[in-house]
Formats: structure tokens, C-alpha cells, sequence
């Protein structure tokens, strides 16, 4: 699926177009949706639509949220950066790679 802008005359319009392929073979595209005019989704007047489609989907709308905010716990990886960069820069890694290869 893509966003196809049409031209009617003056207007513009926003458009939800899929392409499919007919039973001949032949690629076609077909409308979904029309989503308005070009201006008025450009000056941001397209909520109303967003909060249709979420609803549609069983999403919470903008207007409503989720109500919650998920938090992850931060993982400190500059310590493991470091002792990995000064394990490199002094031969550690080949230094045990040798002596393990030779058992």
C-alpha cells in the first residue's frame, strides 16, 4: 500500500491506494481509502482520521492514550566497553587465543 495525491479539478486529494495484480497478470491499483484533501491533511487536520483507523483497529485513540509509560532499566556498558578495548590494545585476546590453541 502507498499515498497516492489525485488532482479533481483545483483540489488535491490524499488517497490510500494498493497494487494487486488481476487474474490476466496485469498489475492495477485500487483506492482503499480516501483520506481528504491535501490541505487540510498537510495543516494537520487529519486526527480525525488517525483516531478512526486506531479504532478500527482496536487501538486506544490519540485523544484517550494508553495511560501507561513503560520504563526499561538501563544497562551500563561503558565499563564492558573499556575492558574490552584495554584487553585488546594489550595482546590479551591473541595472547590466549595462542596458549588455548596449543592444548
Amino acid at each position: 500500500m502507498f499515498v497516492k495525491v489525485t488532482k479533481s479539478g483545483p483540489r488535491r486529494y490524499v488517497k490510500l491506494v494498493e497494487s494487486f495484480r488481476d487474474e490476466a497478470g496485469k498489475s492495477r491499483q485500487r483506492v482503499i481509502a480516501t483520506l481528504g484533501r491535501l490541505e487540510a491533511v498537510t495543516a494537520g487536520e487529519s486526527s480525525a482520521l488517525i483516531n478512526g483507523l486506531l479504532r478500527v483497529s482496536g487501538q486506544p485513540t490519540l485523544d484517550e492514550g494508553t495511560g501507561e509509560a513503560d520504563f526499561a532499566q538501563a544497562r551500563s556498558v561503558g565499563d564492558t566497553w573499556l575492558l574490552t578495548s584495554l584487553w585488546k590494545e594489550l595482546g590479551l585476546d591473541d595472547a590466549f587465543r595462542r596458549v588455548l590453541r596449543s592444548k
